[in-house]
This record gives structure tokens, C-alpha cells and sequence, in this order.
């Protein structure tokens, strides 16, 4: 909405507890995502949405779907050891006996702190400003008993308009997105993207056609399906 509106877009929120901090083992801060989005010259924004865990849940239901080993250094055990097993992690995130490692991994080898960091500053940008909800209090539990989420959020938008003007701003993003498109890729590399052209050309694709869905998705689909007894035939069947 921001980018729409000529606007720099700056947005986040906080999560359930699923990631550890840098040299922990518990689950305190969620995946926090930060987002950032820019008005561009070309037929779409730069549109970054990243969690600030090096993985998401999701990714690794992917894996455990597809019968696949979550690669190591993305998890971490309650015994400080990366964890694989796709479907022993879901488990075992469930029950806190695991926690997702921050953006850049297990350590600060590869700079795991930095998303550590940045989760950080998500989790007090939507919690501190309203006196909300953080860490171990978005849960899902109040004295043992299911509760709901009370996530907190935080939204920024800049007027481009007000520094360089609106139309100035867009050209000089574009001409940096377009130079970082075109410079040198590496060896056996198409083509380099920026953030937001892939989801757009996958927008211009499936808006008509529809969205794919996976063997896996499938099956789980028909066996919802066949167990309240549904009378639908999915597009896929045929």
C-alpha cells in the first residue's frame, strides 16, 4: 500500500517464540518478520519480506511433506546440536525441546547474531511501543489453557515526495535495481534477480492460470476430503 502511494513502506511483527538466541538453545523470539518496500520506475516495487530466522516452519513442513532432511545448522536442540530429522523437528519444536537458529545460522560463525539482532529490534518495535505482548508471553498459553496470539505490529511509511520528490526517488531505485540485475553473474548463473521480481512474474503467471499444487498437498487434500465424506472432484484428479 505504501509503495502504491509513491511511499517507502517499513513494517514487522512479532511471533510466537521459535527462535534461539545467539549461543542459546530456547525458543524466545518468533520468526519476526521485517519488511521493506520501495516505489520503483519499472512495473513493480522492490518488495523485501524476510523472517529474521534463518527458516521458517513452514519450510520445514515442506521437507517433512516431501521426506526430506531439514539441512543442518538451520535447528538447534535443547543439547546445542543441529537437529535434521524433518518430522522429529516439528515435534519437537511443539514441545520447546528445539528452536529455529536466527538468520545466518547455529553460532557466530556465520554471523547467526545478526539476525538475532534484528529479531531483536522487531520484537521491541511491536511490543514496546504499545506495551504489548513479547518472548515467552505470545505463546499460546495462560496458565496451561490455549490462548490466542496477541501479536503486536509496527507500520512506516516515508513521503519520497518530501526529500528528492516522489518521481526522482522511483528513477534512482529503478537504475540501481536495473545495474544489480545486470552486473556479472556467476558461472552457469541466467540471470540475477532484485527483491519482488520474482513474486511478480510468478503474480503474472498464476493470476490466470492458478496456483500448482504439490503431490504431497494433494494426497492430504483428498484425504480431508474422503474423511468428511465431501462430494467434490479436485481439479487434479482429472
Amino acid at each position: 500500500m505504501a509503495t502504491q502511494a509513491g511511499m517507502i513502506g517499513i513494517t514487522g511483527t512479532n511471533a510466537r517464540p521459535s527462535i534461539a538466541p545467539t549461543f542459546g538453545v530456547e525458543n524466545m523470539l518468533g520468526t519476526n518478520p521485517l519488511t521493506v518496500g520501495f516505489p520503483t520506475d519499472e512495473d513493480f516495487p522492490f518488495m523485501l519480506d524476510c523472517a529474521t530466522s534463518i527458516t521458517q516452519r513452514g519450510k520445514i513442513e515442506y521437507y517433512a511433506r516431501m521426506g526430506q532432511d531439514t539441512p543442518a545448522g538451520m535447528v538447534i536442540g535443547n543439547d546445542g546440536k543441529p537437529m535434521t530429522d524433518s518430522d522429529e523437528i516439528l515435534k519437537d519444536l511443539t514441545a520447546g525441546k528445539a528452536a529455529l537458529a536466527p538468520l545466518g545460522g547455529i553460532g557466530d560463525e556465520l554471523a547467526g547474531y545478526k539476525g538475532y539482532g534484528y529479531a531483536t529490534v522487531v520484537e521491541v518495535l511491536s511490543a514496546a511501543l504499545q506495551a504489548g505482548s513479547y518472548l515467552k508471553m505470545l505463546n499460546g498459553a495462560v496458565d496451561g489453557k490455549q490462548a490466542p496470539y496477541h501479536l503486536g505490529h509496527f507500520f512506516m511509511a516515508i513521503d519520497t515526495e518530501a526529500f528528492m520528490g516522489a518521481d526522482s526517488f522511483r528513477k534512482t531505485c529503478g537504475e540501481i535495481l536495473r545495474e544489480l540485475r545486470a552486473s556479472k553473474k556467476a558461472p552457469g548463473e541466467d540471470r540475477i534477480y532484485t527483491a519482488g521480481e520474482k513474486e511478480y512474474m510468478v503474480w503474472m503467471e498464476r493470476k490466470d492460470k492458478g496456483v500448482p499444487v504439490g503431490e504431497a498437498v494433494q494426497k492430504e487434500f483428498i484425504a480431508m476430503r474422503d474423511r468428511y465424506g465431501l462430494p467434490y472432484t479436485f481439479p487434479f484428479e482429472q
